[in-house]
């Protein structure tokens, strides 16, 4: 399995997903679009990772890569490639798979439950996980569920969290597993004029670190969602 990630900022990283792929011993790399990196011939990978980051999908103007990314991660759809979208990357799989995506009604910061849907019960990729877990969160944005599409878990604050496409082979996250105390850490530096903002939905920082059984809890989700998502 080759595996390659596409990074918009310097501070959110596949973290747990680059551990997981290491244990596999499989190949794992990335284009950091932050840095004007080319993306990759699609011959060079079998599995896409998009990450998150602090711009919407309609930033274009701001953000020049954003257009050549959403065609780059179209072709990798149309060509069957196992396609992973993470909080940003969900959204951006959701936007060029022709769904709106715009302001939450409200910011969702910290740690907070995914239940899933009757689909997502049943779902391949979610085989193994209880029917509603905690899951770590840090978006502003939400998106509608694409035409042909399955809509996999939601929550009181975000109606959809998660969606299905091509029998699986597509999985769009709104939701972050892939977190671990470092990256959560770079997160926080990063971002905290986020957690001074005053939302029902937003967690400090101090209470978002203090919960290291959820951390370890994470990484045990993400490793069978990902051993799980490999599968034929």
């Amino acid at each position: 399995m080759r595996i390659h990630y596409l990074q918009h900022v310097p501070f959110e990283t596949p973290a747990n997903i680059e551990k997981w792929a290491k244990e596999k011993d499989f190949k794992i790399d990335g284009t950091h679009l932050y840095k004007n990196e080319p993306f990759p011939d699609f011959s060079s990978f079998d599995m896409l990772v998009i990450m998150g980051g602090p711009m919407g999908v309609y930033d274009d103007n701001k953000y020049k890569f954003l257009a050549k990314e959403k065609i780059f991660i179209e072709n990798s759809i149309n060509l069957g490639k196992k396609v992973l979208g993470v909080c940003l990357g969900a959204q951006l799989i959701a936007d060029v798979l022709g769904a709106k995506v715009y302001k939450n009604k409200y910011k969702e910061i910290g740690w907070y439950p995914v239940k899933l849907t009757e689909d997502g019960k049943t779902s391949k990729n979610f085989k193994g996980f209880p029917e509603e877990f905690i899951a770590f969160h840090w978006h502003g944005d939400t998106f509608d569920i694409p035409n042909g599409c399955v809509r996999i878990g939601y929550n009181h604050i975000t109606e959809n969290q998660a969606f299905e496409y091509n029998d699986g082979k597509v999985l769009a996250l709104q939701f972050h597993l892939e977190t671990n105390l470092q990256s959560a850490k770079d997160l926080i530096d990063n971002s905290e004029e986020e957690l001074k903002e005053k939302g029902s939905f937003i967690q400090s920082a101090e209470y978002i670190l203090s919960k290291k059984d959820y951390f370890q809890n994470l990484e045990k989700l993400l490793f069978k969602l990902l051993d799980n998502f490999i599968k034929d």
